[in-house]
């Protein structure tokens, strides 16, 4: 008989939809995905682990929940230091480590992702890694676009990529302006 894989589930609203965080019981991130693709990520799941997944409710297994809260809220570091343990091909890792080397704000190519990895001929290959990464958001896949600046493929749909990437962007920006006039206003009142 196959053993079980235990993992803790929970669920949380986002201005873009339900989402679903799995984790395991030493806080590290194993998926992350939206409600409307729950079958998919429970297949992704039974097909990287084994037949046999257990997953168990939890609320904010680890502070992991609270975490995804606080990124949509706009305080985007929230998400960049979370621990994650995707099961995957050395490849598929290295690829998915790669994504989160994209600073928040800013977007990538297949081809670019696939020279960062000293693999430039195997851009197939990092749309296939991309495709695949089961911890969407923390594991920033929605951060690649096409080589022409368009919009590709995304497993929870181009609006929500459209959405994170606004999202992003737009308080990327207002960070950006904000820091500049804080100093000019602290060097004005000294």
């Amino acid at each position: 008989m196959a053993e079980i894989t235990h993992f803790l589930i929970d669920w949380t609203d986002t201005p873009i939809g339900e989402l679903i965080i799995v984790a395991d019981r030493r806080g590290s991130l194993r998926a992350v995905d939206w409600t409307d693709h729950e079958g998919r990520m429970r297949g992704l799941l039974s097909r990287q682990y084994g037949s046999r997944v257990a997953l168990e409710p939890a609320r904010d297994p680890h502070g992991l929940t609270t975490a995804l809260d606080s990124y949509f809220a706009g305080e985007l570091a929230a998400i960049e230091r979370l621990a994650v343990a995707p099961h995957g091909t050395p490849f598929q890792r290295m690829v998915w480590d790669a994504l989160r080397d994209i600073p928040c704000g800013t977007t990538t190519s297949y081809g670019e992702l696939a020279r960062r990895i000293d693999r430039p001929a195997a851009v197939r290959a990092v749309g296939l890694a991309n495709g695949s990464n089961p911890i969407s958001i923390v594991v920033p896949c929605h951060r690649v676009i096409g080589s022409n600046g368009s919009l590709t493929g995304y497993g929870g749909g181009l609006e929500r990529k459209r959405w994170l990437l606004h999202h992003e962007r737009a308080i990327a920006a207002d960070l950006m302006v904000q820091a500049p006039m804080s100093r000019a206003d602290s060097r004005a009142s000294s």
